[in-house]
């Protein structure tokens, strides 16, 4: 994809809904700096990116049950929040959790990220596992002096390294 400001390749994509209705953007690297969507607090965006005013600030905030809600930790309040998108510490969390849960709902279909696995990412992973699983039953079997089951669950080992080495 291409940049939405100029011809270079996007690494950065946003996506926000206004008034029900979503805007998409891809930006890139320079662009995304240019337009201060990579400082923290410019996450905001404003009206310079997609020309209509984001839910943030002043505006979003009325009507919040925890207009008030300061973290006992950090200091950070939920106007803080929603100014810069970003939490000010683990605290920040059960603090406004209500809120961020109630405002989740509506954006999207519940709370638990429930997303794709890279292909061959699963399998990976089992073989992994299993690989660890192994390495830890070898070591086992040594320190018994188990050596026949040893030399199979070394087999076993350099079979799935061999595996995962012509993988890569």
């Amino acid at each position: 994809m291409q940049c939405d400001f100029c011809d270079s390749k996007a690494t950065v994509f946003l996506t926000q809904l206004i008034g029900g209705e979503m805007k998409k953007m891809c930006l890139c690297e320079k662009c995304a700096q240019d337009k201060g969507v990579t400082d923290p607090a410019g996450f905001a965006l404003g009206d310079s990116l997609i020309g209509e005013n984001f839910p943030v600030g002043e505006k979003s905030l009325e009507g919040s049950a925890d207009d008030g809600a300061t973290c006992p930790v950090c200091g950070f309040t939920f106007k803080k929040f929603q100014q810069v998108g970003r939490l000010g510490c683990s605290e920040c969390y059960e603090t406004f959790g209500d809120e961020i849960s109630r405002r989740l709902k509506g954006m999207h279909k519940g709370i638990t990220h429930i997303g794709r696995v890279p292909e061959g990412l699963v399998e990976e992973h089992a073989r992994q596992q299993r690989l660890d699983q192994l390495r830890n039953r070898l070591d086992e079997v040594i320190a018994a002096e188990n050596y026949e089951e040893a030399a199979g669950l070394r087999d076993e080992i350099q079979e799935l390294e061999t595996i995962e080495a012509v993988q890569t």
